[in-house]
């Protein structure tokens, strides 16, 4: 029984197992279920291929689709005090902003860049949800400070993505003041008559949706985005009323006159590119270039072709 049992049997599972697929290879939709496969959702943008829905995309993803062949440089953001508060729950902060680190690849929820789209030079900047649910801490506050500061020098409008749950509580009173220190680098865009265009993503919510969400000239946002300050489930639960289908949502928003667009994805690079081009003065972006022409294929310059109509020369009278 032992030789049965410690070899043949393990042998014959060896041979008739089913062979482990790799978790990362497949992604649920979460609106209609459907198994994704990763390389076509990364070509479609991380857009559903059945229903249309976005889902989440990191930012170094959007602004690789967004950026004249993907080139963007990044703009420095001055660190923050760490765990100003020495604030503890369940984790310590820094613990989880080291654990949040190393999931995303990612030094802190916003990142910063500065490249062109259409060959229009911009500055842009995202949040990533993915990054402890996008919270506005300090580091973000200086994020929009230094995007905004680099736009004022550069002469260039500024593109924000937002994406976040609200302030980030372990830094409690110092993350609400960024509510007022974005709100006024962003008055110092308008002062140097600046476009700043926001395009508000899945979820944009709280204290984000109550200050520089909220501040654009152009307010963008991704087809059925959530975007409000308070959730649907806290208003229903204080009101005790049944709230309207689609409630906050973009398409809802738009209707209702606090949206100006509601652009797909796969539409939001030439939006953005005819938009910034609108309100810089710049003439409409050319989509496509001929070559230039071959020297050797270039016809010679007319004063050295003969002409075909002139006379033909006399021959000299003999004498």
């Amino acid at each position: 029984m032992n030789w049965i049992t410690n070899y043949v049997r393990p042998t014959i599972n060896s041979l008739f197992s089913r062979r482990e697929v790799p978790e990362n290879l497949w992604t649920k939709c979460s609106e209609c279920g459907t198994m994704l496969f990763h390389r076509e959702l990364s070509d479609n943008l991380q857009v559903c291929l059945n229903c249309n829905h976005h889902l989440a995309i990191s930012p170094r993803e959007r602004f690789n689709a967004l950026f004249d062949a993907g080139t963007f440089a990044e703009v420095s953001v001055p660190e923050p005090v760490a765990d100003p508060l020495h604030f503890r729950d369940q984790k310590r902060y820094p613990d989880r902003l080291k654990a949040a680190q190393k999931a995303n690849n990612e030094r802190e929820a916003m990142l910063v860049v500065e490249g062109e789209i259409g060959r229009t030079p911009v500055v842009a900047a995202a949040q990533n949800f993915a990054f402890m649910g996008g919270s506005m801490g300090m580091y973000v506050g200086n994020a929009i400070i230094a995007a905004c500061e680099r736009a004022v020098e550069r002469r260039v409008p500024l593109i924000l993505f937002a994406a976040a749950g609200g302030a980030r509580m372990q830094e409690g009173i110092l993350s609400l003041m960024q509510m007022p220190r974005t709100t006024v680098a962003l008055a110092m865009l308008k002062e140097a008559g600046l476009p700043y265009i926001c395009v508000l993503t899945h979820p944009t919510t709280g204290g984000v949706t109550a200050s520089y969400a909220m501040l654009g000239d152009v307010q963008i946002a991704e087809p059925n985005a959530l975007i409000c300050f308070a959730g649907p489930r806290v208003i229903e639960q204080t009101i005790r009323e049944k709230l309207p289908e689609g409630f906050q949502r973009a398409e809802y928003l738009l209707d209702h006159g606090m949206l100006d667009r509601v652009t797909h994805r796969k539409d939001m690079r030439d939006e953005l590119i005819t938009i910034t081009r609108m309100l810089m003065g710049q003439p409409p972006a050319i989509h496509g270039e001929l070559p230039a022409p071959d020297p050797a294929e270039t016809p010679q310059a007319a004063d050295e072709v003969p002409s075909a109509e002139a006379p033909a020369a006399e021959p000299d009278p003999k004498p």
